[in-house]
């Protein structure tokens, strides 16, 4: 079996003693060509790793900036299929950056286990995390990601005791996704030394690299970050970047770059813990 593209990109980031950008936005927000342009912008700007939206009606985990993305990309018509279609674009000009579908279960459910994992890895889809899917209930859906060379990238949050853990670290490939903050995305600033002890107990339970995400919102949270884990994960700050330039893709394109180049040039100053 061939590496995923996400563990070539940690074992890349490993060898030059670099932190991983981690880079969320919306798909179809507020249209599938400003997705698209966005996406090559956060590369340009030094995103290793793209996660994609995937919109949904009821998104439990998202605090208000990320569910009003989904609104306009839902009332704009977007879907499952039309989310794959998007990477599909994405891979005809990169086949190198690992893209993850980021949501909720519902909709992979109604395409169906089997036929979601065969058309995600057809298209060049490298991992899906699906929020409201715990492992005790996972064992369905994660064989068929398996099946296909999908990495199951799984959440944990400052509440998850060793228990729980152990039973995400022992299901989880590609990376361990923290939620640095109680809450939903976009919500409170973290505690640096609390991020710590957990990311500790995190690595006591897998050799997996240990994204962190949920209050990420600068270049200095994303440095206060990096020597905790091994990529910081930010969204909720370039979801709204999309929301301010009003559906324009040239400046969308140049405002996402320019932020995504910030948090580049603040992780590229520290150095592996």
């Amino acid at each position: 079996m061939t590496t995923s593209r996400i563990k070539q990109r940690f074992a890349d980031l490993r060898q030059h003693d670099r932190k991983g950008l981690v880079t969320f936005i919306t798909a179809g927000d507020p249209t599938p060509e400003i997705t698209l342009a966005g996406m090559h912008a956060l590369v340009r700007g030094g995103a290793d790793i793209i996660e994609l939206g995937v919109p949904f009606s009821d998104p439990m985990a998202d605090g208000p900036i990320i569910q009003r993305a989904s609104e306009r990309a839902l009332d704009g018509g977007m879907t499952l299929r039309k989310v794959l279609a998007l990477v599909t674009a994405f891979r005809a000009t990169d086949q190198t950056t690992p893209v993850v579908l980021m949501g909720y279960l519902n909709p992979i459910e109604r395409m169906g286990y089997t036929e979601f994992s065969r058309q995600a890895a057809a298209v060049g889809v490298d991992g899906v995390l699906t929020v409201d899917l715990p492992p005790e209930e996972a064992a369905s859906c994660h064989a068929e990601f398996e099946r296909a060379g999908l990495d199951h990238i799984y959440l944990l949050a400052p509440t998850s005791d060793a228990t729980r853990i152990r039973a995400v670290c022992e299901r989880a490939s590609g990376f361990v996704y923290y939620v640095s903050v109680k809450g939903v995305t976009g919500g409170k600033t973290f505690a640096t030394d609390e991020v710590a002890a957990k990311i500790g107990e995190i690595r006591a339970a897998t050799s997996l690299p240990v994204g962190v995400g949920f209050g990420v919102k600068s270049a200095a949270t994303a440095a206060a970050l990096a020597p905790l884990c091994d990529a910081v994960i930010v969204g909720s700050a370039l979801v709204e970047i999309i929301e301010q330039n009003q559906g324009s893709i040239a400046a969308t394109a140049q405002a996402l770059e320019g932020f995504a180049a910030g948090l580049r040039s603040a992780l590229d100053a520290c150095h592996t813990a």
